[in-house]
């Protein structure tokens, strides 16, 4: 017993040690190879080695039915390359026995006598069939296939890359697995490449063999009938029957081989083995099989041909359906009852019920008309661009923007959807899918576009619903043409940017520090606690965020507040003090080609408004009677819509004193105007004036 298991333990150290070994194997094995084409060998190791030839033909052959990608088996081409040789190999050494003792084995006997008969015309004719059919089916086609797809493969990389690109930036897969896709889909071009060559061999090897067998045999007569005195029938007979027998043992494997080269190329599509593939595409309609029962009756019953053959199959076929009906019948029947049984109260549990509690920071509910956007099998990618969406609203503002949660709303109208800030209603718009939104900046009517006239949600611009088959006449007559999900997106990426300084709370402003921290600790150890707390810093970020300047450098701010945090408390002065040390990030992001274009206030009124301003305990807000402030309003709304008019995006430009009051008194009325002081211009700035607000301006 001991020594049974000893030798078991033997065994398996054997084969794991020659599992590490593999390369120094497979070195040793093609040099057998060149062996074997140079040394004779005796008759016994030649049956061992064909064997083995039409082993490893079955192996591949079997293993490309259960593969699923065609990267399962990237080692393919070599391993085509090197059945080639081998069974070269086996050819000349074959060859050699048969010329020089008229023998070779019992593997190319047998195939001679048992598989032709031992009619040699018969054995020459079947011999030529598989030569044909390899060559000029199986071969050609897999050629084809592997050179057609190794064109699309590559044509197709680089909108591949982006897609993966895509998916990297929507944060859908991390950088590891995409440099795992990158890297696959390379080897998948350079697969199909070398299939496309490795092809070749197999072409060449069917016309070797047909070269090999013309050779025997006029060899084995010229041999038969010089060398050894026999007449022209027995050498015709003895050398003709030996030939084919090899030509079949080489020419079979290599069959296999071939047809395993098209199975590998022709199931790039595949997503399982071959066997549950087709099983799964072509036994499911059982209409089908009745038809073909009902055929195959009909013709046995009616036509010259024998009844019992299409009565078999026409029964198999009968039965099959039957089968399959019923199967169908089944799952319906449990489908009807899973859709009509009614629910169960089932008790939650307290976390359950806590979680209910819970109202989401922001949220999108959708109709159902909109669902369908959501769902993966039709195609809808809502989830995917609103991560992509959130990804690139957090680096752009600089802040952390937690998941958005998306549910249906049966009460909605089904092409309608809301946003929800901590479950108030923000912003809603409606959805049209299967359709495309054409923004008609050239006033082109809904008629002459053919479709339905519609408001555009984010900016309330006049648009289009059209069909997507009018995409091309729209973009003729200048309309920008975007499909629903952009439509969403963009609504949402503007009510986030409005609003980030609502989602900003302490636990981001938290996250957020503790990211700053890892890579500068002193500053935050020097402002937190001892400082400022976390709750004032956001307030300060806050403030930011609500006109638009974003947290990218957020340890510029983090030190500024340490700076002058030891002087004062007010939010409001310290952010003053932040927005100044961020000049060039506001200057540049307000500046177009270097230039500036500001509209600046008359002293009278600056000074107007400074002497107006009073202190409360949510800051300084300027007091003047309702008619001045009315009068500030519109002229300042006139101005700034007229300069848009002429393609001017203008600032507000104040004294440092003002500036906060002074948006806070338009913020109501103008919420994307920007206001800036001069100490938050950068020297260099190039400023140009394109107005004067004045107090008595009409």
């Amino acid at each position: 017993m001991n020594g049974g298991a000893f030798s078991l333990l033997t065994l398996r150290t054997a084969l794991s040690n020659l599992y590490k070994n593999t390369n120094i194997i497979i070195a040793m094995a093609f040099i057998l190879i060149i062996a074997v084409i140079i040394i004779p060998i005796r008759p016994l190791v030649l049956d061992l080695l064909l064997v083995f030839n039409i082993t490893l033909a079955l192996v591949i052959i079997l293993v490309t039915l259960f593969v699923t990608e065609v990267l399962q088996l990237a080692t393919f081409p070599s391993v085509l390359l090197v059945a080639t040789l081998f069974r070269l190999a086996l050819n000349i050494s074959s060859t050699r026995l048969i010329l020089t003792e008229a023998r070779a084995g019992e593997v190319i006997n047998a195939f001679g006598q048992f598989v032709v008969g031992g009619n040699y015309v018969v054995g020459l004719i079947i011999f030529a069939i598989i030569t044909l059919v390899q060559f000029v089916v199986i071969t050609s086609g897999a050629g084809r296939i592997a050179e057609v797809a190794a064109r699309f493969t590559l044509d197709a990389m680089p909108g591949k890359q982006m897609s993966i690109d895509a998916d990297f930036n929507a944060g859908l897969i991390n950088e590891e697995e995409a440099r795992l896709r990158r890297r696959n889909l390379q080897r998948e071009a350079d697969f199909y490449g070398a299939m496309d060559g490795a092809s070749k061999f197999v072409r060449g090897d069917a016309i070797a063999g047909v070269v090999i067998v013309l050779i025997n045999i006029l060899g084995g007569l010229a041999i038969g009938m010089v060398q050894r005195g026999m007449d022209f029938y027995t050498a015709a007979e003895t050398y003709t029957i030996l030939t084919v027998g090899d030509g079949l043992v080489a020419q079979i494997p290599a069959l296999l081989v071939s047809t395993a080269a098209g199975m590998l190329v022709t199931r790039s599509t595949a997503e399982k083995g071959f066997g549950e593939d087709f099983i799964s595409q072509f036994f499911t309609f059982p209409r089908v099989l009745a038809i073909t029962a009902f055929i195959l009756f009909i013709l046995g019953l009616f036509t010259p041909m024998p009844f019992i053959p299409f009565f078999i199959l026409a029964g198999a076929c009968g039965f099959g359906a039957f089968l399959l009906l019923k199967e169908e019948q089944a799952a319906a029947k449990v489908k009807k009852e899973e859709l009509v049984k009614p629910e169960k109260e089932i008790p939650l549990p307290e976390d359950d019920l806590r979680s209910l509690m819970k109202t989401d920071l922001l949220e999108i509910e959708i109709g159902y008309n909109l669902v369908s956007l959501t769902e993966k099998r039709e195609n809808g990618d809502l989830l995917q661009r609103i991560t992509a969406c959130r990804r690139s609203l957090s680096a752009e503002l600089g802040m952390l923007i937690k998941p958005i949660r998306i549910r249906d709303n049966l009460q909605l109208h089904p092409n309608a959807y809301l946003i929800k800030l901590k479950g108030n209603e923000i912003a809603r718009g409606e959805l049209r899918p299967g359709y495309l939104m054409a923004l008609n900046p050239e006033e082109v009517s809904a008629d002459e576009l053919g479709g339905i006239p519609t408001v555009e949600p984010t900016f309330n611009l006049p648009a289009v619903w059209i069909p997507p088959a009018q995409k091309g006449e729209a973009e003729l007559k200048g309309c920008t043409v975007v499909d629903v999900n952009t439509v969403l997106i963009t609504h949402l990426a503007e009510v986030i940017k409005s609003h980030a300084h609502e989602l900003l709370g302490r636990q981001e402003a938290k996250e957020m520090i503790d990211a700053v921290k890892e890579t500068h600790p002193a500053v935050v150890d020097e402002l937190i606690p001892n400082l400022m707390s976390i709750g004032e810093i956001q307030k300060v970020l806050q403030n930011l965020l609500r006109e638009n300047i974003p947290l990218q450098d957020l340890p510029t701010i983090l030190e500024t507040l340490a700076d002058f945090a030891p002087t004062t408390k007010d939010t409001d002065i310290l952010t003053d003090y932040v927005r100044q040390s961020l000049a060039r990030t506001i200057s540049f992001r307000y500046a177009e080609d270097g230039k500036l274009s500001v509209i600046t206030l008359d002293p009278l009124l600056e000074k107007r408004i400074a002497e107006s301003l009073q202190q409360t305990i949510h800051g300084s807000f300027p007091v003047l009677e309702p008619e001045t402030a009315q009068r500030i309003l519109q002229g300042v709304s006139k101005l700034v819509e007229k300069l848009r008019g002429k393609g001017v995006s203008p600032v507000v430009l104040t004294s440092p004193r003002i500036r906060l009051p002074f948006r806070r008194m338009v913020e109501r009325y103008l919420s994307d105007l920007a206001v800036l002081s001069f100490n938050e211009i950068l020297p260099q700035l190039e400023v140009e004036s394109v107005g004067v607000l004045k107090e008595h301006e009409n």
